[in-house]
């Protein structure tokens, strides 16, 4: 009897787990054209990278060029790379005018989008800034394959040793699931709104 109440408690978890990497779509506005980006759009994608990120971060700044570099390695084959503001709004800095002004210095030619409700922000259980969720399309829906951090060393590019993002995705482009699948992400404290 033990084992068969084990048995039925272990693979009630591991469904759970199965379950808990599924994603809903979502759809949030791109601060500099104003259009709607939603999951559902880019079901033909390899994956979707979304960057939780912000303007004051000092750990985001210094992940806006790799950022950068990455999408200009992986967006012509077919990786979809979005930034996700979840302070849009809520700091007065944190606008869509500042927004643009960013991707305009920077040359930043993928979506910026406004988290203002921080509803997608919620929805994965983003805590700090910048963190990355790699999102894969499959005929059943869409499932993370990789969360967590960029890679391990925030100061300097080329002191990082291991590069968990640019890892992930050519697990993906070689189709196979990412090793590690999470990392630990550090940087800025999200603030959460009510």
């Amino acid at each position: 009897m033990k084992r068969i109440i084990l048995t039925n408690l272990l693979l009630a978890v591991t469904v759970s787990l199965c379950f808990s990497q599924r994603v809903e779509n979502f759809q949030l506005k791109d601060a500099v054209t104003g259009q709607v980006f939603e999951l559902d759009m880019h079901s033909n994608a390899k994956a979707i990278v979304l960057v939780f990120t912000s303007l004051n971060c000092p750990f985001s700044k210094l992940y806006e060029d790799r950022i950068i570099n990455l999408q200009s390695s992986f967006g012509s084959e077919g990786f979809v790379f979005a930034m996700i503001n979840p302070h849009s709004g809520i700091e007065e800095e944190e606008n869509t005018a500042s927004i643009k002004k960013r991707m305009e210095e920077k040359s930043i030619k993928f979506p910026f989008l406004e988290d203002n409700s921080q509803s997608v922000t919620k929805q994965f259980g983003i805590t700090k800034l910048p963190e990355v969720v790699v999102i894969t399309p499959s005929p059943t829906g869409y499932a993370i394959s990789y969360r967590g951090a960029i890679d391990n060393n925030p100061q300097i590019a080329a002191n990082a040793n291991m590069k968990y993002l640019e890892s992930a995705l050519g697990a993906i482009q070689n189709r196979r699931n990412p090793s590690p699948s999470s990392s630990r992400a550090v940087g800025c404290n999200v603030k959460m709104i009510n």
